[in-house]
């Protein structure tokens, strides 16, 4: 059963990479890192939940708790900064904001 879940985050990391990678808009790069979290959460709580030895024990599920606030922090922070490029620049092209000075 681990396997199916290990599987399951794999495909939802590579995913979000391929997203990542691929696409050039802020606000799919943004949602693609979430997916990214989503996959290495799963992991956590998969390998929490079934130990390679020993007894469950609750460090997956605590590991993701952290994980979780570390992606709300960072959702929050990075919409602000999304919306404040877009004010400024009146785009979402990553391309177009690699040279942020003044023009």
């Amino acid at each position: 059963m681990l396997g199916a879940y290990v599987l399951l985050g794999a495909v939802l990391f590579v995913l979000g990479l391929v997203g990542f990678v691929v696409r050039r808009n802020l606000i799919i790069m943004f949602l693609c890192t979430e997916m990214m979290f989503q996959g290495i959460i799963i992991n956590l709580v998969a390998f929490g939940r079934y130990p390679l030895a020993g007894a469950p024990s609750f460090d997956g599920q605590v590991f993701a708790l952290f994980l979780i606030a570390v992606a709300a922090s960072e959702a929050a922070l990075a919409l602000a900064l999304v919306v404040l490029l877009f004010r400024h620049r009146r785009t979402l092209d990553a391309n177009a904001l690699t040279l942020l000075r003044d023009e």
